[in-house]
């Protein structure tokens, strides 16, 4: 059964999508079975998966509207991830969803049917708190949050952060914070170090050990419609992504562990 994984920061700028291409394709050569739904209008993901985002016959926007199950929207991508293609299409849909009923349980709808199917979704979302978020967070389990160690970062941080806490008072009660990644890090950047520091000391083991770094490969990778991992898997990127992709794959034996012992019938004391 997959977990879904929404990858949000409603700042932009900060590697969310890199992060949903690369973690994609790091997981998929473990290899797990990996489905990539690309819930941003302007298509990067798609387009960093190698795919066409103006050329593919059906795309999220098809699935939210209700005019496609799920798995007839996915296409496979030559590193071994199923992708659900998005493109500007997706602004028509959010518009359309406005006065819908249910609007913000149109993607979950969509999505359970293919939990079997894989063992992680992962959902890259728009670099806002709309509709298009609102339905990727009420679909998922957990929340990774990329973030630039910058002082900016941290409120849009504290902000999302107040969105999820929300959410699971109304929408989602089982949402939790995956992780938060730190991206594109100089360690030679004061306030980057500073930063960092003190996200460590807030969230503690929410904070991935992982620290992904700038690197200029994996600004060219999806100039070639590849993954940094499919790219250049020797690269301090690719290396950091695979790095990331064995963190979230133990958090998730870890979680599978405590749920067996918890479901485990108690063994009787003998008198």
């Amino acid at each position: 059964m997959a977990r879904i994984i929404a990858i949000a920061n409603q700042k932009g700028g900060v590697g969310k999508t890199t992060t949903a291409v690369n973690l994609a394709a790091a997981l998929a050569r473990t290899p797990k079975r990996v489905l990539l739904v690309d819930l941003d209008s302007q298509g990067n993901a798609t387009m960093g998966c190698g795919i066409d985002k103006d050329a593919v016959p059906v795309t999220s926007c098809d699935v939210l509207l209700g005019e496609v199950e799920g798995g007839d929207a996915i296409v496979q991508t030559e590193e071994g991830v199923d992708l659900i293609p998005g493109n500007t299409d997706l602004t028509a849909a959010e518009l359309e969803l406005m006065g819908a009923e249910g609007r913000e349980q149109r993607l979950r709808t969509a999505l359970d049917p293919l939990r079997a199917r894989y063992d992680f979704i992962l959902i890259d979302c728009p670099p806002a708190l709309s509709l298009l978020t609102l339905n990727a967070l009420t679909a998922a389990d957990s929340v990774l949050v990329p973030m630039q160690c910058e002082y900016y970062a941290l409120e849009g941080l504290s902000a999302l952060l107040r969105t999820i806490d929300a959410l699971t008072q109304t929408h989602n009660p089982k949402l939790e914070v995956e992780g938060v990644l730190r991206t594109m890090f100089d360690v030679r950047n004061n306030l980057a170090n500073a930063v960092s520091a003190e996200l460590t000391n807030h969230f503690g083991d929410k904070v991935f050990r992982t620290i992904v770094p700038r690197n200029v490969r994996v600004a060219e990778a999806p100039s070639h419609g590849q993954s940094i991992v499919g790219y250049d898997k020797g690269s301090r990127g690719a290396i950091a992504y695979l790095g990331l992709a064995g963190e979230v794959i133990r958090r998730q034996r870890e979680r599978d562990a405590t749920r067996t012992t918890q479901d485990a019938p108690a063994t009787e004391t003998p008198a």
